[in-house]
């Protein structure tokens, strides 16, 4: 009975990292095309952005990244200074701090929804509000521990999908996570970018939708306390 526990404690990990994973692309894209150009999940992309704007090409942003990237080592350390002291895996303070995210996003929703179109200031503080909720996200993710699914970035997941394709080295399951991971963060962005014709608001209720569905099923599989040990890590 355990290990089959822990199996399934470990697939729904997987299903749910997977979701916020689509979320991100979600909300990069409403960020890139509806905030000035930029990320406030992936921070990759984000940086390069920052130091292509510092030298005034194409009329980059130099402003929105920054606060970005700032927003969102400030939610990575919040999450991470939380979940310290707990074992990996999903706590009751997992639960709480994704429903923070949640509420985070909503409220950004709520701000852009009286905005079609976001002046500066409002944009600019819409930016930091998603940055930090997808730093809080990445790292509650990373301490949920599912391998090769941060939910915010995924070259590292292209990287180990081709080296290990290449050279034979991980069995199938890794194989369809790490695509499921890429295909989900297109077609997240993909959602994004067509809600965002709908209203800038949309593709932030969506995310906030997605994380309040995975609070719910992770909070109601994980174990109860003694029952199981170890059923992330995978």
């Amino acid at each position: 009975m355990g290990d089959r526990l822990r199996r399934d404690v470990a697939k729904t990990h997987v299903g749910l990292m997977l979701a916020l994973t689509f979320s991100t692309g979600v909300i990069d894209a409403v960020g890139y095309l509806g905030l000035d150009r930029v990320f406030t999940g992936n921070m990759t992309g984000n940086v390069v952005i920052l130091g292509m704007g510092l030298t005034g090409v194409d009329g980059l942003p130099v402003l929105g990244p920054v606060i970005a990237l700032i927003a969102f080592m400030v939610g990575a350390a919040v999450g991470g200074r939380t979940l310290r002291s707990f074992d990996a895996g999903w706590s009751h303070k997992t639960t709480a701090l994704f429903s923070f995210v949640a509420i985070v996003l909503t409220l950004a929703a709520v701000v852009a929804f009286f905005e079609h179109e976001p002046p500066h200031p409002l944009a600019l503080s819409i930016t930091a509000a998603l940055g930090a909720a997808m730093g809080l996200q990445a790292a509650v993710a990373r301490h949920i521990a599912v391998k090769d699914v941060t939910t915010v970035v995924v070259t590292s997941t292209i990287t180990g999908l081709a080296a290990d394709s290449a050279a034979g080295g991980e069995g199938l399951n890794f194989w369809k996570r790490r695509m499921g991971a890429i295909l989900l963060i297109g077609a997240g962005a993909c959602a994004g970018a067509l809600l965002l014709q709908v209203h800038i608001s949309a593709g932030m209720l969506l995310s906030a939708l997605i994380t309040v569905v995975v609070v719910i099923l992770g909070h109601r599989s994980r174990p109860v306390p003694g029952e199981l040990s170890g059923a992330t890590g995978l």
